[in-house]
């Protein structure tokens, strides 16, 4: 009998509380301590080639290696997003309960020593362009927190949260670096350490802006989210889709960086005033529109499978899967009919994805399945996804 919607949300929760939200990573190899006392650590390649053995071997040699279960802030925020999700919908004490718990331990890991709150990888993280050792901060769990923090001063208390969230821009807009600066263009980097121009992470430091401006009544944080999307929105292929980043080596598009867009550019969209606006909003919803359009019917298939590059089957990806269930219920109302392709993803991943433990699978691949339960990958992801669409079903309802 297949599992429906409530029953996984229920079994993973279950799973994950269980194990106090800890677990493995497909980005965690570099915490091996085997490998830190070699000196192949020291080497960028070397580093790049561990990371890429263990994320893509369908055996988990992490024990082997020495490498530890640990928690991840990004997956904590989603896990409290999910729980505020459930909160909304529930309405009891016990959901309250689990929420501000979990709030409560992003607190704990967030980082210190930076102007304002933030939070990195608990892992060494060596990309194609740059290393970030553990504890680096990094705009995306930053933005995912600030995501969390934000929706908890809208359910619960803003004078509890809301500053703490404030924080968080004094880091963006003094920490992290700015490039391709105009008038009325501006990209943020990933981290302190570098000057990539992601577009996707671009665009969750505009997002966290314009969230928190909106909340605290600053226009000037808003204006600085504008110029930061039109710096993203005008790079859109002619197609609607958009390459990873800027540079020659981040030309590819997928599945999950797309979905992070079009959610961060509905909620600034939604966030941003018309009075910072100026009539450049149209500058944002078409573009929206078109990636949209290029995002459902390049990445997706009629059964709800999520492809994860555009032009190939596989691998079918949780993260992909999730992400897109976010984005999807983020777009409701907005764009027609995305909450049943939400629930056709929903139900795909878990006829296709999820193991009879309740747990979900890393990849699929054509000839092999990666079963892998990453923590943060896929089951918080999936975790935040099903509660998202849960509670958004039953509103409609």
């Amino acid at each position: 009998m297949p599992i429906d919607i409530i029953t996984a949300h229920r079994d993973l929760w279950k799973r994950c509380r269980a194990q106090g939200f800890a677990g493995y990573d497909p980005y965690d190899a570099l915490n091996s301590r085997w490998f830190q006392a070699t000196p192949l650590r020291r080497s960028r390649w070397a580093r790049f080639a561990w990371t890429q053995v263990h994320k893509r071997s369908p055996i988990n040699f992490r024990s082997l290696v020495r490498v530890s279960r640990e928690r991840n802030s990004k997956g904590i925020a989603l896990f409290a997003l999910a729980a505020l999700a459930d909160y909304r919908r529930q309405g009891t004490r016990e959901a309250e309960i689990e929420a501000r718990e979990l709030l409560d331990d992003l607190n704990d890991l967030r980082l210190k020593g930076f102007s304002g709150a933030a939070w990195g990888y608990n892992f060494d993280w060596q990309s194609r362009s740059f290393f970030a050792p553990r504890g680096t901060p990094m705009i995306v769990p930053t933005a995912f927190a600030a995501r969390a923090l934000c929706e908890a001063a809208q359910v619960f208390s803003r004078d509890e949260y809301l500053p703490f969230a404030r924080t968080i821009c004094d880091f963006i807009l003094n920490d992290l670096n700015r490039t391709e600066e105009t008038h009325d263009e501006v990209c943020f980097s990933y981290s302190p350490l570098d000057r990539t121009c992601v577009f996707n992470a671009s665009l969750l430091a505009a997002e966290t802006l314009a969230t928190i401006g909106r909340l605290t009544g600053e226009e000037s944080l808003c204006e600085l989210a504008m110029r930061a999307a039109l710096y993203v929105v005008r790079r859109q292929r002619e197609d609607g889709s958009w390459a990873y980043g800027a540079d020659d080596y981040q030309s590819w598009s997928d599945n999950f960086h797309t979905a992070f867009i079009l959610t961060s550019l509905a909620r600034i969209i939604d966030s941003v005033p018309t009075s910072v606006t100026s009539g450049l909003g149209e500058q944002l919803e078409g573009p929206l529109r078109r990636g949209y359009d290029f995002w459902r019917e390049r990445f997706f298939l009629e059964n709800g499978w999520p492809k994860y590059f555009p032009d190939r089957l596989y691998p079918a990806d949780a993260h992909s899967a999730a992400a897109a269930i976010v984005a999807l219920v983020d777009l409701r109302g907005r764009i027609p009919s995305t909450m049943i392709l939400a629930e056709q993803v929903a139900s795909w991943a878990i006829e296709n994805l999820r193991d009879s433990q309740g747990y979900f699978y890393f990849q699929r691949r054509r000839l092999h399945t990666i079963r892998i339960p990453y923590m943060r990958w896929s089951q918080a992801w999936m975790m935040c996804g099903l509660s998202r669409l849960i509670e958004c079903q039953n509103w409609e309802r």
